[in-house]
C-alpha cells in the first residue's frame, strides 16, 4: 500500500452562543499559556543555565492551574494548552537548527488567534466533529468539499480571523494527488501590470483587488478613527475594517488557486525568478501594488501542488538579467526603467515584449539547471541555482 501525504482540509463552521464563548475563552487561554512557558525556559537559562522541554513546562502547567492568578485555565480542555507547549518547544528546536529566529512572545493584538486539538481532544464520525468540553452537540461546519475516503483527521484547528470568522483546519493522510503527465515546459515571470506573463505569451491579467475596494477601505478607516477608544462602537467600526481586509485576501487567494491550479495541471516543468519579495516591498512607490499581487502566495501554491502532482518546480537565481537579455540572440541591453514594456535588440533586432522576453529566458535559464542535472527547486533566499527542498 503506497503511504499518502498529509494534506489540511480547511471549512468555515458557525458556531452556537456556547461554542463560540468557549472556544473564544480557549483561544484567549492559549497565549498566556505560551509565554508562560517561553518566560519559565528564558528565567531557567538566565538563572542556572537550565534547559526546559516540554516535559518540564507541561508540569508547570499543571502548578499554574492551580493557582488563583490562572484558575481560568481549568475551564478550558487542557489539550490545546498542552499543544502549545509542544510548539513552543519546536520553535526552539528549529532556532537551534538555524531555521528560525528565537521565540518571541505572542501579542494579545497581532498574534493568530487559534488552538490546536489532537486526537484526545476531538471526535470525528460520520462527518460530524465534536470537541473536547463540547461533545453534546457537533460543530456546523459548512463541509465545501469532502475529505479523503477513509481519512482519519489527526488533527484539528480551530481558528478566528479579524473579521470574526470561525474556521477548523483538519490535517489528514490523503492519497498522493495523481494528473496525466504533460510535455509543456513554461518560463513563469511575476509582474504588476500582468499578474503573470508565460513563455508562451500568455498573460493573467492582475485584478487588483486592494485597489478596488480602496474607497470602501478607506471610508471605513475613517469611522474606526472617530470611535471612542474601548466603545462599543470603535469594535463594530474595527470589524467593518477587517471584512474589507478579509474580503480582499479571499478574492486574492481565489484567484491565485485558480493559477497554481491550472499551471501545474496544464505543465510538466515549471520555472519561476526567486523574487525577494521582502526586500521590493522596501520601495515605498510599489510596495502597495506588490503587496497587492501576494508573490509570496503565488509561490507557496505553486510550490506546494507542483509537489503533490509530481510536477518540476525550478527557481532561477534572483539576479539572473531576465529582462535585459534577448531571448533571441542572447546580447544584454543597457540597463531599463520600469516604464520601457517594449524595447529591440540592438544585436539581432527583435522587437520584444518587456514581459514575455524575460519569461523566455527564465525558462531557458531552468532547462539549463536541469541539462546539469539538478531538477529541483532550491530554498527560498539561497544562492544555488537548484536544490532539494529541505
Amino acid at each position: 500500500m503506497v503511504k499518502g501525504v498529509e494534506r489540511g482540509f480547511r471549512y468555515r463552521f458557525y458556531p452556537t452562543p456556547a461554542q463560540a464563548q468557549l472556544l473564544t475563552r480557549t483561544l484567549g487561554c492559549v497565549r498566556p499559556v505560551y509565554n508562560l512557558g517561553l518566560q519559565a525556559r528564558r528565567d531557567a537559562w538566565q538563572s542556572r543555565r537550565a534547559t526546559l522541554g516540554y516535559a518540564a513546562t507541561s508540569s508547570l502547567l499543571t502548578g499554574w492551574k492551580q493557582t488563583p492568578e490562572f484558575a481560568f485555565l481549568n475551564e478550558v480542555s487542557c489539550v490545546p494548552l498542552q499543544q502549545t507547549l509542544r510548539h513552543l518547544d519546536t520553535a526552539y528546536q528549529r532556532f537551534f537548527n538555524g531555521e528560525a529566529r528565537f521565540p518571541r512572545f505572542k501579542s494579545k493584538k497581532r498574534s493568530r488567534r487559534s488552538a490546536e486539538f489532537t486526537s484526545s481532544g476531538f471526535s470525528y464520525r460520520d462527518g460530524e466533529l465534536r470537541l473536547a468540553k463540547l461533545m453534546d452537540t457537533p460543530l456546523a461546519v459548512v463541509w465545501s468539499r469532502p475529505l479523503p475516503a477513509g481519512a482519519v483527521p489527526k488533527t484539528v484547528t480551530v481558528s478566528q480571523d479579524r473579521a470574526g470568522r470561525w474556521f477548523v483546519s483538519l490535517r489528514v493522510e490523503a492519497p498522493v494527488a495523481t494528473a496525466p503527465p504533460a510535455t509543456k515546459m513554461v518560463g513563469i515571470d511575476a509582474g504588476i501590470n500582468r499578474l503573470l506573463t508565460m513563455s508562451d505569451a500568455d498573460p493573467v491579467d492582475n485584478p487588483r483587488h486592494e485597489r478596488r475596494e480602496r474607497a470602501a477601505l478607506a471610508r471605513a478607516q475613517r469611522e474606526l478613527a472617530r470611535k471612542e477608544k474601548g466603545s462599543r462602537n470603535r469594535e463594530k467600526a474595527r470589524l467593518r475594517v477587517a471584512r474589507v481586509h478579509a474580503r480582499i485576501a479571499d478574492r486574492r487567494r481565489d484567484v491565485w488557486h485558480q493559477v497554481t491550479t491550472r499551471l501545474v495541471r496544464e505543465n510538466q516543468v515549471l520555472v519561476i525568478e526567486d523574487l525577494a519579495v521582502a526586500n521590493m516591498l522596501k520601495n515605498g512607490r510599489l510596495a502597495r501594488a506588490i503587496s497587492d499581487a501576494s508573490w509570496g502566495m503565488f509561490r507557496t501554491l505553486l510550490e506546494y501542488k507542483a509537489e503533490g502532482y509530481g510536477r518540476t518546480l525550478i527557481a532561477v537565481p534572483r539576479w539572473y538579467p531576465s529582462t535585459r537579455l534577448c531571448s533571441v540572440c542572447g546580447v544584454r541591453a543597457e540597463k531599463m526603467s520600469l516604464s520601457v514594456r517594449a524595447w529591440r535588440c540592438a544585436g539581432c533586432g527583435t522587437q520584444h515584449d518587456r514581459d514575455v522576453n524575460a519569461a523566455r529566458n527564465i525558462l531557458a535559464a531552468g532547462l539549463a539547471v536541469t541539462a546539469c542535472g539538478a531538477d529541483r527547486r532550491p530554498q527560498r533566499g539561497t544562492t544555488s541555482r537548484a536544490g532539494s527542498r529541505r
